[in-house]
């Protein structure tokens, strides 16, 4: 007890400068440690006495330090480990092979910040995986498995983060939370998750922020924004931070579509990742993020040919008034770790999220729908020469919410010879404050369009018809909403053996209690358990194959989006939304080629029951705030992920997916996201005679969804699907500056890398819709859907440099 100790600690780097766990560092037979999932470490060492530390890691040279250090010295070494190429041949457990058995995917920050896509990040390479879709190039919203985009989880360094509510539209959204420039890891899962994680349906996305070990910084500057990193440390080594700033701007998208604009989006914000270390034991963080998106948007002009070429039709249309958004938000969380053994891991959590959003617009269509101009030689070639439909439509809103969000949770990891044990319990005070009010009005030859839910009779000219007019929609509600939660959730965790076969054993359950209260809302309180479970089996086999089987009873209990109907009423009883879930996955490693390739498959069915129905407009979710359905999704998801080209990362992915529901025992129908097949590759390649030219490929092929009916629709009428969604995206880059070829001297001395490059958006011009608009033939009397177009071929160029 009396006997004095120093430190010693840092984070040990491979030849790629990225972090290595699972380092064994020894300095005696019997006493050491190793790296955590950051590579870093923390060693006691006898003090005022030579002391040789050893870090060994398979497939890589031993690092050896001898230091004499004093007592409460407090020593940091940053070693990188070189690839000893005499040790290829062993197998070790790395983080990527844990996260597997786990049903987890890893992807690598680097193929993110360099990947191509309308709006880079995490999302834009998340639709290249299987069972994964998004239909909206500029939306980072996506839906899983058959689930919608409430049904993610998204975590950053363990805190739960949030999207704005009003978003309607994917030219509106603007960035996303996560910032690929400060990212250190991200780990994904598509079903079937432990109960360490929350209550969702569908899928958990887990980020995590990079602890820098130096001073650095990186740009990112191109035709749609620009973005910057700094990180450092202090001189005591205690402190480390990292901050980013972004700007985004969309027009270069918008303005290339069929609609003319004056459109002004400004998107920015800035991010923080902090961490001080008060003593070995404790370590404080700090996640802060301001967010400011203005949407000012005013359309002048459209016109939009549809229909054959024997037949050919266009939609001419002419706007007034413009619209004005604005999404601003808020967010600050303290996570402290405190190490209290080497087997035990106490964390707290403080989180903090407000969000001011507004959403204003009066905007008025007056359009013709007619026959065009298809005579060659005509100098009005394309034009409208006969009406055959005339209306207009007015819209207006002047919605409001204001919503803030705390949390305060604790965990802790407990590790008992090969058990480990987890469990955590969180508290939320959701408070929400929401005005809608909004209307549209339809006008189609001087006659003003009733709504499709109201029952009338016209006897005219025998009876007058004296019944008031009002509009085709209109919605008014003011709520005042809060909604207290604590949830809580204990697991356990072995590695084990079967004979000769590796096993790993998991099991956990969540419990979560809710109560809805606020302004002329009644009281209500539930409660829900969720059991979950994994097993997975490492065979003894030549070929190295991971078999897995997860599931269990997962629930979602409401959030506020979930409790307010279509009228805008809260409904405080809506219950959590219920799925059994089951996934029978495989990860097959091997070698083609001389290159390492895996291939992941998984095979997955969801029973689910107390069903929220929704109608899904472009990204806007509205749901009937009833648990009236029950509905059912399988399929099956395979990736094959390697090095396609040596030395860069690719992969393939195909999914099938089928999902319905039954509403009201009506029989069962296509739910929103029935995306029946989905085809993504990701691409890497470099030219072989000059390897510091780079080609970047994301290509996409989405079946197309049930939907582009009208938002008043009933869904049992409209069983028709919008065409399907096609999508490729090319970047190519040249290397200027790298770590293998460094300038000495000149204006590039101060860069570390320095690239510039070239993206072409939807290469092949491909005319994808994700909504439709619905206008009259007073002729006919046919209504006709015509499509809204997202984004064309788009050129732009980039540049990425770190220094």
């Amino acid at each position: 007890m009396l006997a004095q100790k120093a430190t010693v600690k840092g984070i040990i780097l491979d030849d790629f400068n990225k972090p290595l766990p699972g380092v064994n560092i020894s300095f005696s037979t019997n006493a050491g440690t190793q790296t955590d999932i950051n590579g870093y470490y923390f060693l006691e060492i006898p003090a005022n006495e030579a002391v040789t530390i050893t870090f060994s890691y398979v497939g890589f040279k031993n690092v050896r330090l001898t230091v004499t250090l004093r007592p409460n010295d407090d020593y940091e070494f940053n070693p990188v480990m070189k690839t000893d190429v005499e040790q290829i041949g062993e197998v070790v457990l790395s983080r990527k092979k844990q996260k597997q058995i786990e049903g987890i995917q890893t992807i690598s920050p680097d193929i993110i910040r360099k990947m191509v896509g309308a709006n880079p990040g995490v999302e834009n390479l998340l639709k290249s995986l299987p069972g994964v879709s998004g239909n909206d190039e500029l939306s980072t919203q996506y839906n899983v498995r058959g689930g919608n985009y409430d049904e993610n989880l998204v975590y950053v360094n363990e805190i739960e983060v949030y999207r704005p509510f009003l978003i309607r539209s994917g030219q509106q959204e603007g960035l996303s939370f996560v910032n690929s420039d400060l990212t250190r890891s991200v780990d994904f899962s598509a079903g079937g998750f432990q109960a360490k994680y929350g209550d969702k349906l569908s899928s958990v996305l887990d980020i995590e922020y990079r602890q820098p070990a130096d001073f650095g910084a990186s740009a990112d500057i191109s035709l749609l924004g620009a973005s910057v990193a700094v990180e450092g440390i202090s001189k005591s080594e205690r402190l480390r931070g990292i901050v980013g700033l972004r700007y985004r701007d969309n027009s270069l998208f918008v303005k290339a579509k069929q609609t003319e604009t004056n459109f002004q989006p400004k998107f920015a914000d800035a991010q923080t990742y902090l961490t001080y270390k008060f003593s070995n034991k404790f370590e404080l963080g700090f996640l802060g993020n301001i967010s400011i998106n203005q949407y000012d948007y005013q359309p002048l002009t459209r016109q939009t040919n549809f229909g054959t070429l024997a037949d050919p039709i266009a939609l001419l249309v002419f706007y007034e008034g413009q619209e004005e958004d604005r999404y601003n938000t808020f967010f600050g969380a303290f996570k402290g770790t405190y190490v209290a053994s080497e087997n035990y891991t106490a964390k707290f959590i403080a989180s903090a999220y407000q969000t001011t959003e507004q959403e204003y617009f009066d905007i008025l269509a007056q359009y013709r729908l007619g026959e065009v101009n298809t005579d060659i030689g005509d100098e009005n070639l394309g034009d409208v020469e006969f009406s055959e439909g005339i209306g207009g439509q007015l819209t207006h809103a002047r919605n409001d919410l204001d919503a803030l969000i705390f949390n305060v949770e604790h965990k802790g990891n407990l590790s008992l010879d090969d058990n480990k044990f987890e469990y955590g319990i969180k508290y939320t005070r959701e408070d929400i404050r929401d005005r809608v009010q909004e209307y549209e009005i339809i006008d189609s030859a001087g006659f003003s369009i009733r709504p499709p839910i109201i029952d009338f009779s016209n006897n005219q000219p025998y009876t007058p018809y004296d019944s008031p007019i009002v509009p085709f929609t209109n919605i008014r509600a003011q709520n005042d909403v809060q909604i207290d939660r604590i949830s809580g959730y204990v697991q356990w965790s072995r590695r084990t053996t079967l004979g000769e076969n590796d096993l790993w054993l998991n099991a956990g359950v969540r419990a979560h209690n809710w109560t809805v209260s606020g302004d002329g809302i009644t009281s209500t309180s539930q409660m829900v358990f969720s059991p979950r479970g994994q097993i997975s089996l490492k065979p003894k086999w030549k070929m190295d194959m991971v078999f897995r089987l997860s599931g269990g009873l997962y629930h979602q209990p409401p959030f506020y989006r979930e409790l307010r109907d279509s009228t805008g009423t809260v409904r405080p009883g809506v219950k959590a939304q219920q799925s059994v879930h089951i996934v029978f996955g495989n990860d097959y490693s091997f070698d083609l080629w001389g290159r390492p390739f895996t291939l992941n498959s998984e095979v997955y069915y969801k029973d689910l029951t107390d069903v929220n129905p929704y109608t899904l407009e472009n990204v806007r979710i509205r749901y009937n705030a009833r648990n009236n359905a029950v509905a059912y999704a399988y399929g099956v998801d395979l990736r094959l992920a390697g090095e396609f080209v040596p030395g860069t990362e690719s992969w393939v992915s195909f999914g099938y997916l089928k999902t319905e529901e039954n509403i009201d025992d009506r029989g069962f129908i296509f739910r929103p996201t029935d995306q029946r097949l989905k085809f993504g590759v990701l691409f890497q390649d470099y030219v072989k005679i000059i390897p510091d030219l780079k080609m970047y490929l994301n290509m996409v092929y989405n079946t197309g969804l049930p939907g582009g009916s009208p938002s008043y629709a009933d869904p049992y009428n409209f069983q028709t699907r919008l065409p399907d969604y096609k999508r490729a995206d090319v970047g190519v880059s040249y290397v200027i500056v790298s770590q293998d070829k460094l300038r000495d001297s000149g204006w590039l001395k101060p860069f570390k890398e320095l690239t510039i490059g070239a993206e072409i958006f939807n290469i092949f011009d491909v005319r994808n819709s994700i909504t439709n608009t619905f206008v009259r033939d007073v002729y006919s009397k046919v209504q006709y859907s015509i499509p809204n177009f997202l984004t064309p071929r788009v050129f732009n160029v980039r540049a990425t440099m770190k220094f």
